[in-house]
């Protein structure tokens, strides 16, 4: 592998390619690897300052045989300022509306900045972040901030939230350390001690894990996927108490085609379907833990609420929490969810569709006292279908706490 080469970098700066090619693992010198040119071509598009990107080695411009080749990258620049408006709903919070404005080169700094307006029925949402050119270490800063509001019964919550820190990003590991403000006021109508003054406040200081194990995305058979989170900060105000927090998440995949395989009649590799019509088993583990002081003022934005579409269905959006007298719920500082699912592809006329079944079954638990394990439970069935924009999620579950059937619809996979 010889140097680098961009061709149509006009608007953006084309070292911002040569970077990610670097550190992708061709730098000059270094011997080629498929692999590793696919990385560097996916890092580039991920930037968002290219509508398409194609990278190649040029072998006709080494000469010799036994000379560095260029690697070339040919991009097309997407536009400078583009601005988002959508219309959708969801189960979980009914019509919705958004506006996105973005700015791929802010002026003076450089940065990009993506502004975001959401109205839903129980959530509002007002939120810019913007993010620096990937440094020669592969890291970059961020900041943003985010004005919300979310109901909850009887409950509303205002907050705000403001965030710097940096962050590398690779295909199998993203990490991220940054320091947080968080600002919130909660108003009960119906229980005046759950409402607070406004002045709960913390900072705090965090660091961020994601490992990325699929075989493919957005569509994985198997592998897995763990993100971990830790801090630690204090409240702010009169009395200032110090905290600590994490959150963990898991979720695995594991195919079921071997299982069939020493049952299965002869068949070609090359034209044949896999004959497994088992599918494959999935897990999803989620956990979360705040240790304070029982006196410390926490904003409620740093404590935890559960259920909904991706969490425990069956449940409305965060109807899990801590119990309170009227029989509304609080957010708390432990939460736990665990959601198995048996995923199997379903078949027409001896062909696999895209479509496919889901048996699953949730589980989810939110407390301020780690004995007290009382959980709630949904069981279902579902239908997935694996559509150009990823995964489309359609569920009907039975939550049995509330003895009743929810339908909750969800599109695309991220961890």
């Amino acid at each position: 592998i010889g140097e680098v080469r961009v061709d149509g970098a006009e608007r953006y700066d084309p070292r911002t390619v040569e970077r990610l090619v670097r550190l992708a693992g061709l730098r000059p010198g270094a011997d080629y690897s498929l692999s590793r040119l696919q990385d560097a071509q996916q890092h580039i598009a991920d930037t968002g300052y290219y509508s398409s990107v194609f990278a190649y080695v040029d072998l006709d411009a080494a000469g010799e045989a036994d000379a560095p080749a260029p690697v070339v990258v040919q991009v097309r620049e997407a536009p400078l300022k583009k601005v988002v408006l959508g219309i959708g709903g969801s189960t979980n919070n009914g019509p919705r509306l958004s506006a996105e404005h973005q700015h791929l080169r802010m002026p003076f700094l450089g940065w990009q900045a993506r502004s975001k307006l959401q109205l839903e029925r129980h959530d509002q949402l007002l939120s810019t972040d913007w993010s620096a050119p990937v440094e020669d270490d592969g890291w970059h800063w961020l900041t943003g901030g985010r004005l919300a509001r979310q109901i909850d019964g009887d409950t509303t919550v205002s907050s705000l939230r403001l965030s710097l820190g940096k962050a590398q990003n690779s295909p199998r590991m993203d990490r991220r350390y940054f320091v947080q403000y968080d600002r919130a006021r909660t108003v009960n109508t119906a229980l005046a001690s759950l409402s607070s003054d406004g002045n709960e406040a913390a900072v705090s200081v965090n660091h961020g894990w994601t490992w990325r194990r699929f075989d493919q995305l957005p569509f994985p058979q198997s592998g897995y996927g763990l993100g971990l989170t830790l801090g630690a900060g204090t409240t702010l105000g009169s009395e200032r108490k110090p905290f600590l927090s994490t959150q963990a998440r898991w979720l695995a995949y594991w195919s079921l085609d071997e299982w069939a395989t020493p049952w299965s009649a002869p068949r070609d590799p090359a034209t044949s379907p896999p004959p497994s019509r088992l599918g494959r088993l999935a897990l999803h583990l989620q956990g979360g833990a705040l240790l304070a002081d029982s006196t410390a003022r926490i904003p409620d934005t740093q404590l935890f609420l559960t259920g909904g579409d991706n969490t425990v269905r069956g449940y409305g959006l965060r109807d899990i929490g801590v119990p309170q007298a009227d029989g509304s719920v609080a957010p708390g500082r432990y939460m736990a969810v665990a959601s198995f699912e048996w995923q199997r592809p379903i078949w027409r006329g001896g062909v696999r569709t895209d479509w496919e079944s889901v048996l699953f079954a949730d589980a989810g638990i939110v407390t301020n006292q780690p004995s007290h394990t009382s959980p709630r439970i949904g069981v279902g069935a579902g239908l997935r279908y694996n559509s150009p924009v990823g995964p489309l999620q359609l569920d009907l579950a039975y939550g049995v706490t509330p003895k009743r059937l929810r339908v909750h619809l969800n599109v695309g996979f991220s961890f």
